[in-house]
């Protein structure tokens, strides 16, 4: 695989995790923001230089210059917490990407003005499911996990709640549906993909699901797991229907920290079941990980490629769709969420 840049949220900082190739056999690790909480990070896929990060209470941060400096852009945005950042590969206004987060409580918020200023959508809030929406550890709220743009449509966005489902709205924000029948309510991950525009996969508490509508009906896609609560999710670069997701057996495995999680990275391939995937150097074994892959990212303009940040801070990378896997440590001890920078 090539070398690659990636920026990590570790719940306390941002790092910046550089790997030179397979000879450098670890990455070059830069934390910043230490003590801020970071819980997701966004790179704009047009300036490798211009990141975002999402905080538990401390609200947004934004750095120009590839992470070198930073600085706070709450704007007008009610809510500290923030568990979800995207930077729009598609929609572009006044030369730049527009940016959206999540925040806890649910809402939805866009900038146009690098952070300048935020742009709210309560109109989601008019859901009928709204009121039931809750989050377990935290059961008088819940919030925004996942963004998802349309890759073709900007009036077209998908929002992942956890707990209360994917809403879907095709008007810019003005209107939005509720969770549709067949998709998960416990949503985790979401993905789009340039080459099925219409094409919506989720990973969710409850299994995986797709859809082939831009997000008007679903059909559950589990065939071949024996593990249902997923929390990754990656699609191939140049292949729609190359997929991976990473599952356990419950949540209480899939968060654990202590080298107890049951989890399993799968494959699927067009119509077939999902595969498992093996440890590193191991093929196609049905070995669980001891660290639940956490993020998964597959870089563009790569095919075949994947990269799993573990739970535990530690890096798998494969090139050839994961048939055979290369370790590649971080010293970070713990991640939740992984952006690629590219130029």
């Amino acid at each position: 695989m090539r070398p690659f840049t990636l920026f990590a949220a570790t719940g306390d900082a941002v790092a910046r995790l550089d790997w030179q190739g397979i000879d450098a056999g670890a990455t070059g690790t830069t934390l910043m923001l230490e003590g801020s909480g970071a819980q997701s990070v966004a790179v704009d896929p047009h300036d490798p230089d211009r990141v975002f990060a999402g905080t538990f209470d401390h609200g947004v941060f934004r750095s120009g210059d590839g992470g070198a400096s930073w600085g706070q852009v709450n704007g007008n945005v009610p809510h500290p917490r923030v568990p979800a950042v995207t930077i729009s590969p598609y929609e572009r206004v006044n030369g730049r990407s527009v940016v959206y987060i999540g925040t806890e409580p649910s809402n939805l918020y866009r900038s146009e003005d690098d952070g300048k200023s935020w742009q709210g959508f309560p109109a989601m809030l008019d859901v009928p499911s709204q009121p039931d929406w809750s989050f377990p550890p935290r059961p008088w709220t819940s919030h925004v996990r996942w963004i998802a743009p349309h890759p073709t449509d900007p009036s077209t966005i998908y929002v992942g709640i956890e707990l209360g489902g994917i809403m879907r709205t095709r008007d810019g924000g003005q209107t939005w549906a509720d969770r549709k029948p067949g998709s998960q309510p416990d949503a985790h991950a979401l993905a789009t993909h340039p080459a099925a525009p219409d094409r919506l996969y989720e990973a969710a508490g409850g299994g995986v699901a797709v859809s082939n509508d831009a997000g008007g009906s679903w059909h559950p896609t589990d065939d071949g797991m024996d593990r249902h609560y997923a929390w990754g999710l990656a699609v191939d670069s140049a292949e729609p229907d190359l997929w991976y997701v990473s599952a356990a057996s419950g949540p209480r495995r899939a968060h654990s920290t202590d080298g107890t999680s049951d989890a399993i990275l799968y494959r699927k391939r067009g119509p077939s079941p999902w595969e498992p995937l093996g440890t590193p150097n191991g093929t196609m074994l049905r070995q669980p990980h001891p660290s639940t892959p956490y993020a998964l990212i597959a870089p563009r303009d790569s095919p075949n490629s994947l990269i799993a940040g573990l739970h535990n801070g530690d890096l798998l990378v494969t090139d050839n769709a994961g048939d055979t896997w290369l370790a590649v440590r971080t010293g970070l001890t713990r991640l939740l969420a992984l952006s690629e920078a590219t130029s």
